[in-house]
C-alpha cells in the first residue's frame, strides 16, 4: 500500500487524519487542495511530504504564487521545499518533464527507505552500535564516522525491544518508512521483541497511526505513555531509541516530533542508544545547528481539545510547538539511505 502516488493525473494519498477508523483515500487535483491536506496533517511526515511538494508542482501549471504557497506550507520538514524546488526546476521544460522528476523522486524515496531499513537493522543486530555524539562535522563534510563497540546484538539470537514516538512508517513516505522501517526489517528477519510506541501528544499519531501500523504487518507491539517513556528507559530493557527527523541541521543536532528530546535525554542518562533514521535529503547543509531550525506552533487548539471534545475550560490558551531539537551529543548514531554516521 502506498500513502502517496500520482494516478490518472491526480495525487492520490491516504487520509491520515481518518486513521485508525477508516482508511480513505483522498484524490486531490488542485494545488490548494494539496496544502490544505499538507496543513491538516492528511499527509505528513518529512519523506511523503517531499513526494507531496514535487507531485503538487505537477498540479501547478506553472503558477509561481501556488509553487510558492506550497513551498512554504509547513517550514519545518526541509523535505517539502526541496521537493518543490526539485520539480520547480524542470517547469521550464514543461509539466511532463516535471512529472518525470516527481515520479522520480517518488522511486527514490521508495528505495531509500529499503535501505534504511536493512541498514539499520544491520546496524542494530551485528553488536556494531555504541553510545554516544555524531562527529559534530560529519554531516557538512560529507564523510561517515567510523567506529565499533558494544550494544545490542551481542546476542545473535536474540530479539530487539525498540522504543520509538510519532510515526515513521509508510504512513511518513511512500513505502515502509524511516525507523520504523527499521523495526520492520527486523520483524521480517524474525529479530524483532517487541515495539514500545509512545502514544505521541497531542495528535496521538503514535496510537492512532504507527500502532496501526505494527498491527497490519504482525509485529508485537504495545503503546506507552509519552511521559513514561524516559522512566521506561531507565529501568532497562530497551535496545535502542528509534525515531525519525524533520530535519536534519550541518552539526547533527535533528528537529523531530515533540518528545523526542525527552527521549534522548532518557536515553543518554541510560545508557541507551539513540538512533535517527532519515534520508540523506533531511540533512540541510545551509542550516549549521538546530537553533536555526524554524519550529512550527500548531496553536492552541490541538491542545484544549481532542476530536472535537474540549479538555480545557473555555479561554485556556495554550503552547503547542510541534517539534522539538534533539543535540547532536544525545545522538548515538544517523541512519540514512546511503551510510551511518556515528562516532
Amino acid at each position: 500500500m502506498r500513502t502517496i502516488d500520482w494516478v490518472d493525473g491526480a495525487v492520490e494519498l491516504i487520509d491520515q487524519t481518518r486513521l485508525p477508523d477508516e482508511c480513505v483515500t483522498l484524490r486531490i487535483t488542485t494545488v490548494d487542495e494539496l496544502i490544505d491536506a499538507i496543513r491538516r496533517l492528511a499527509v505528513r511526515g518529512a519523506p511523503a511530504l517531499g513526494v507531496a511538494g514535487a507531485l503538487g508542482v505537477a498540479l501547478s501549471g506553472g503558477d509561481p504564487d501556488a509553487v510558492a504557497r506550497l513551498r512554504a506550507a509547513r517550514p519545518t520538514a526541509v523535505n517539502l521545499a526541496w521537493g518543490v524546488d526539485q520539480a520547480a526546476a524542470w517547469l521550464p521544460e514543461g509539466r511532463e518533464a516535471v512529472l518525470e522528476t516527481a515520479l522520480r523522486i517518488r522511486d527514490e524515496d521508495i528505495a531509500a527507505c529499503l535501505a534504511m531499513g536493512e541498514r539499520g537493522a544491520d546496524l542494530l543486530t551485528a553488536g556494531l552500535l555504541m553510545a554516544g555524539p555524531v562527529t559534530p562535522d560529519a554531516l557538512a563534510s560529507g564523510g561517515p564516522g567510523s567506529g565499533a563497540g558494544g550494544g545490542p546484538g551481542s546476542d545473535a539470537d536474540r530479539g530487539l525491544r525498540i522504543m520509538t514516538i510519532c510515526n515513521t512508517g509508510g504512513l511518513a513516505a511512500v513505502e515502509r518508512g524511516t525507523a520504523l522501517g527499521v523495526a520492520q526489517t527486523l520483524h521480517e528477519r524474525g529479530r524483532l521483541a517487541e515495539v514500545l510506541a509512545m502514544e505521541t501528544r497531542p495528535l496521538l499519531q503514535g496510537a492512532r497511526l504507527t500502532a496501526w501500523e505494527l498491527a497490519r504487518m504482525g509485529a508485537p507491539h504495545r503503546l506507552v505513555a509519552d511521559g513514561a517513556g524516559p522512566y521506561l528507559l531507565a529501568r532497562g530493557g530497551v535496545d535502542a531509541v528509534l525515531v525519525g527527523a524533520d530535519r536534519i541541521a550541518a552539526n547533527g543536532d535533528t528537529a523531530n516530533k515533540i518528545g523526542t528530546y525527552a527521549l534522548a535525554l532518557g536515553a543518554a542518562r541510560a545508557g541507551v542508544p539513540f538512533v535517527v533514521v532519515a534520508p540523506e535529503t533531511t540533512i540541510d547543509v545551509a542550516t549549521p545547528t538546530g537553533a536555526g531550525i524554524e519550529i512550527e506552533d500548531r496553536g492552541a487548539e490541538e491542545i484544549v481539545t481532542l476530536r472535537g471534545t474540549r479538555l480545557a475550560p473555555e479561554g485556556t490558551d495554550a503552547v503547542n510547538p510541534a517539534f522539538d531539537v534533539t543535540p547532536h551529543d544525545l545522538i548515538t548514531a544517523i541512519v540514512t539511505d546511503k551510510r551511518v554516521i556515528r562516532p
